[in-house]
């Protein structure tokens, strides 16, 4: 059942899309929720995998199966899992933004699209915002708590 949810994940994110697209070229005004479109799909074939394996985990522990795998929480391998979900992030953000410039040229051009340049703009800075924060991790690792009480 995973497995047909996360071919139709990408599909209905693309009919989505698709949809946006459509509605830009018959002249509607662009906006943020245009851009959404391209966000979602982008996200979804970034991240949709993962998600769905996070979900399934936790579906079948809580009807008896095994706990689900937890990302590294500390050390170099917490790095190194920061640095791979940025990276996904940054594919996400590529993909993202090649159809927000698609829709961009389809709605006449950045002049006509600044809500669209806009959001490519915004996903910059918070991508940006999860560089710091993720590489962070390899300067600074996270490392072991120690509880109260101990020496």
């Amino acid at each position: 059942m995973s497995t047909a949810l996360l071919l139709t994940l990408p599909a209905i994110d693309l009919l989505l899309f698709a949809a946006s697209t459509v509605d830009l070229a018959r002249g509607a005004v662009p906006t943020s929720a245009h851009g959404l479109a391209a966000v979602y799909l982008g996200v979804s074939i970034a991240f949709g995998g993962q998600l769905v394996s996070w979900a399934d985990g936790r579906l079948a522990h809580r009807f008896g199966g095994p706990p689900p795998n937890r990302p590294p929480r500390t050390g170099r391998e917490h790095a190194a899992h920061e640095r791979r979900m940025w990276l996904r992030h940054l594919l996400a953000w590529g993909l993202g933004s090649c159809l927000l410039l698609l829709d961009t040229a389809i709605a006449r051009g950045p002049r006509h699209a600044s809500p669209l340049v806009g959001v490519i703009a915004s996903w910059g800075v918070v991508l940006a915002i999860d560089f710091i924060w993720s590489f962070s991790y390899t300067l600074f690792p996270r490392g072991t708590r120690r509880t109260h009480g101990q020496g």
